[in-house]
Order: structure tokens, then sequence, then C-alpha cells
């Protein structure tokens, strides 16, 4: 039926209906925010912690899970580094050290970002307020992969770790084995020339 032929209390009726639905949908947005503040307010707590057992560098145990730290690579177990006087040392271990010594602050935390192809939960773990991976990077016993850039840089510059010498990256030590020390790069080679050139002492 056309508009202009329906009762005047039947063209009311449709703005009406759309008048009271206005309130829920304003109450529902407000419970939507109030549920986002409260989440980032109190987040959930993290479904990893308690005592963790360490397997290496960047992975351990909490219970029956198995952990692999994100955010960096820590050398292998059986991976050996070279000081800068060709010197082996064996960097896989320190790093397994360094890690436990961490654990040692107290009750570790996790947040879980996933899981790997072994089946290891994916995760980022404190202890307290100190940032295992952040730490680990710090002191030259893991490599950054998507985060603690800045904590490598200060490890290099500083030449904390594997930074003093040589070593070959975690990723390919898994792929390709032991190997022999790798020998100075491009970049050292034209510094011991330069050095036994001139003696300069500069720092690189």
């Amino acid at each position: 039926m056309p508009a202009w032929l329906q009762p005047r209390h039947a063209l009311g009726r449709r703005p009406a209906r759309r008048r009271s639905l206005l309130p829920a949908v304003v109450v529902l947005l407000s419970v939507m925010i109030l549920a986002g503040v409260l989440a980032w307010l109190d987040p959930l707590p993290p479904r990893f912690s308690g005592t963790a057992v360490v397997s290496d560098g960047d992975s351990l145990r909490i219970g029956g899970d198995r952990i692999r730290l994100t955010g960096f690579d820590a050398p292998e177990l059986d991976q050996v580094c070279w000081r800068e006087d060709g010197s082996e040392w064996s960097c896989g271990r320190e790093a397994r050290a360094a890690m436990r010594g961490l654990l040692e602050g107290g009750e570790i935390a996790c947040r879980p970002e996933g899981e790997d192809k072994y089946g290891r939960v994916l995760a980022r773990c404190s202890v307290g307020e100190t940032d295992l991976g952040a730490s680990m990077v710090s002191a030259g016993l893991a490599v950054a992969t998507d985060a603690y850039g800045g904590e490598e840089a200060e490890a290099r510059r500083e030449r904390r770790g594997i930074w003093q010498g040589r070593f070959n990256d975690p990723r390919t030590w898994r792929d390709q084995g032991p190997s022999d020390d790798p020998g100075p790069g491009l970049f050292e080679q034209l510094w011991i020339w330069f050095w036994e050139l001139t003696g300069a002492r500069t720092l690189r």
C-alpha cells in the first residue's frame, strides 16, 4: 500500500522501532569498551609460570611443556665459537649456563605466541622484571631475530660474548652442522691489513 494511503498510526511505527534499538546498541558498545579497558588494566595471567629446566640458551621446560623463546637465537648446545686470536670456546654451553643463571632470579613467567613445527610453545619469558631474551642478547650470547636490535648493537659495540671474535650463525650451525673457524670477514681482513700497515689501535 502506498505510504500516503497508510493510516497515521502505521506510518509512525517504523521510526519508533528504530529508536528503541538505540539504547541496546549504546549498552553493547559500552560493555565492549569496558571489557577492553579492564583487559588492558588487568591482563590475564601468563599461561606458563613456575620453575623451569633449561635445555639450552633459548629453550626450556616448564612441567611437561617445551618452550622455545622468541626474538633471539642462541648458539646450539654443542656449538663452538672463536676468539679473536683463533682459540675456541664453548659458546653453546656458555649460553645455557647464562640462561640457568637468569632463572635463579625467581619464578619464570611466559606468554605464548604460537607453536613451532616441533610442537614447542613459542613464548617470551621473564623472571621478575628481567626479559630473558633481552638479557641473553645484551650479554652477547645470542643473536637478535625479530626483536632486541638495540641489545645486539650494544653487545657488538662492547664486543661481548660471541662478538669478541667469530662465530657461525646458530641457524647455519643447525642446518649445516659443525664447521671450522670461518676466518675473518672482509671488514676484519681490511682492518688487520690496516693495523699491520700503520700499527693503529683505534677501536673497530
